[in-house]
């Protein structure tokens, strides 16, 4: 009898990525980040990122002041950056045991909690192959802090990841119905293809709302959306607008009372174009409810 004593390779779970700042966003980060966590039976990690522009790991100030009497000016700017560092670490430790015991009060059972000393997009990059869903909340702590109504590191983000990002509000509400902004491409039916892939909006309301002409091709092609939906036990509404983009795709969702608008990056249709020229800041700016960008 032999034995086979080679490794076999055991995938690693993906998580849901909830990303705490100091914002009045974190509560609802984790409670949307624990929600998503739950109804898609995936692992939650809770991430924390030091700015690195913010909090540099090292500061160089080298030749910034000079020689002679200042010397000892420069070395006390530098033992200021470092206690600032230290404690802007101390405080990510705090935000991060604090949202550990959020999610586990809701049911998340063994967070992980990562903190990284980078900016944000970059990190989220690199952690894209352990992850399925980055979770963020519209308004950012550095947006809080220079007056803005969204958060300034979101559009980076988007035009840098390829897992989905989930934008949150405030204030948190399980989500009990959601609609997806369809222009029947091919990446939008890819994007079809990943919502009847993850349980997470199984058994809601589903609106396939496509804004362009009502024309037969635009039907069929709703249809083929609303059967490939078809076994996630949905109840799959079709709608076919005329109008500006955002102000159709908001109107409608407003009419209708949806929770979650989800939006897909595809190919260069309309909504492409919307998604990654300058609009992109109004329609985050102007989003009330969760928001679900899909790459």
């Amino acid at each position: 009898m032999t034995t086979d004593n080679r490794e076999t390779s055991v995938q690693k779970p993906l998580h849901v990525v909830a990303c705490i700042d100091g914002s009045h966003a974190a509560p609802a980060v984790c409670d949307y980040s624990a929600w998503a966590s739950l109804r898609m039976g995936e692992p939650l990690m809770l991430l924390h990122v030091l700015d690195e522009e913010k909090y540099p790991a090292r500061t160089d100030m080298t030749g910034s002041i000079g020689l002679g009497s200042r010397e000892q000016l420069q070395e006390e700017l530098v033992n200021l950056d470092q206690q600032r560092s230290k404690l802007a670490l101390k405080q990510g430790h705090l935000l991060l045991d604090e949202a550990e015991q959020r999610v586990l009060a809701a049911g998340v059972e063994k967070p992980v909690k990562r903190q990284r000393h980078d900016e944000l997009a970059g990190s989220l990059v690199e952690l894209e192959p352990e992850s399925r869903l980055f979770v963020m909340g519209l308004h950012g702590e550095s947006s809080a802090a220079a007056g803005r109504h969204v958060g300034s590191q979101l559009e980076t983000v988007i035009r840098s990841v390829h897992r989905p990002v989930f934008l949150v509000p405030d204030e948190f509400e399980a989500p009990k119905s959601a609609m997806l902004a369809f222009d029947g491409s091919p990446t939008a039916f890819r994007s079809i293809e990943l919502l009847a892939g993850t349980p997470v909006f199984k058994g809601m309301p589903m609106h396939l709302v496509m804004v362009g002409s009502d024309t037969e091709e635009h039907q069929a092609q709703l249809k083929r959306a609303e059967e490939a939906l078809a076994e996630q036990g949905m109840e799959i509404h079709l709608a076919i607008r005329q109008g500006d983009v955002e102000e159709t795709l908001h109107a409608y969702q407003e009419e209708h009372d949806i929770d979650v608008l989800i939006m897909g990056a595809y190919g260069h249709s309309r909504i492409r174009r919307f998604l990654v020229g300058s609009t992109t800041t109004r329609m985050l700016e102007t989003a009330k409810k969760p928001l679900v960008i899909l790459r």
